[in-house]
């Protein structure tokens, strides 16, 4: 499978842990550190704001430096990177996907709302084509 930017989305992709200071801060230099060897140990993929990207708790600003930050590391060495953009609002949702596409991102994991129930419908390809 390909992604929109043509990278190949196959292997192992890492939901990667977005560490934090002990002030409550995104550590920068840990989370850079952190890709950088997700990277050198043979990863196939990178997926940052992902399940356990904490990205509930995250702010606008702080997505951003972590999903540009995959993007700048991953697609240096030509990996693609799947941003976690999914929330339980569909306004919020479209414009976190919006942004990770504007960022570089590959591709986008967003999540089937967990609280409000979809009926297959509104999962179905058809409406919500890749």
């Amino acid at each position: 499978m390909m992604s929109p930017t043509g990278r190949p989305l196959r292997g192992a992709f890492t939901a990667l842990v977005t560490p934090f200071t002990v002030d409550g801060t995104v550590d920068e230099a840990a989370f850079r550190d952190f890709v950088t060897w997700q990277v050198a140990e043979g990863i196939d993929g990178l997926v940052p704001c992902g399940t356990t990207g904490e990205s509930p708790t995250l702010s606008t600003a702080e997505r951003d430096f972590i999903i540009g930050t995959a993007v700048e590391i991953g697609h240096a060495r030509g990996l693609p990177v799947i941003a976690g953009t999914g929330t339980n609002d569909t306004a919020k949702t479209i414009a976190a996907t919006r942004r990770a596409a504007e960022l570089g991102a590959d591709a986008a994991l967003v999540v089937t709302p967990y609280y409000n129930k979809p009926d297959q419908r509104m999962l179905d390809d058809e409406l919500c084509p890749a």
